[in-house]
């Protein structure tokens, strides 16, 4: 498995908690945030993460920025993206059951309800249902050509 992760000056902390817990899974990844608080703009690393993903071999992308708010939205603006912000582990689970979303985003100011390891742990174990599902995430992507 291998994921690209990027962040902004918001998601520094979270990043590296982040980082280390895909260590300890041995998922392999291409880290693209900042490492610094000194403030950027998070649809720059956004549009970053997207484009590294978009070259192909990645399984998932992570973002992170203060809320993951901006930085989900304007991972969702770029075409063929479905970026979550999933507040626990199982809204992080049906995520990726039903919707089949290929990028996740966490808020490193936001307190969680358990550990974003777990969250997004449940994300990682979980696979995509199809079926009824696949029907809905093809009308879901019409909508970017409107």
């Amino acid at each position: 498995m291998k994921v690209v992760i990027a962040n902004d000056h918001g998601g520094v902390e979270l990043a590296k908690k982040i980082i280390s817990h895909l260590e300890e899974r041995g998922i392999e990844y291409s880290y693209l945030g900042t490492a610094s608080e000194e403030s950027v703009d998070y649809p720059d690393y956004a549009e970053k993460a997207v484009i590294e993903y978009r070259k192909g071999g990645y399984d998932f992308g992570i973002l992170i920025c203060g809320t993951g708010i901006g930085i989900s939205i304007s991972a969702n603006k770029m075409k063929g993206i479905r970026c979550a912000l999933p507040q626990n582990s199982y809204a992080s689970e049906m995520t990726k059951r039903h919707n089949d979303a290929n990028f996740i985003a966490f808020g490193g100011r936001v307190d969680y309800p358990e550990p974003v390891e777990k969250i997004l742990d449940a994300y990682i174990d979980a696979s995509f249902e199809g079926g009824r599902h696949q029907k809905r995430i093809d009308k879901m992507m019409a909508l970017q050509n409107e």
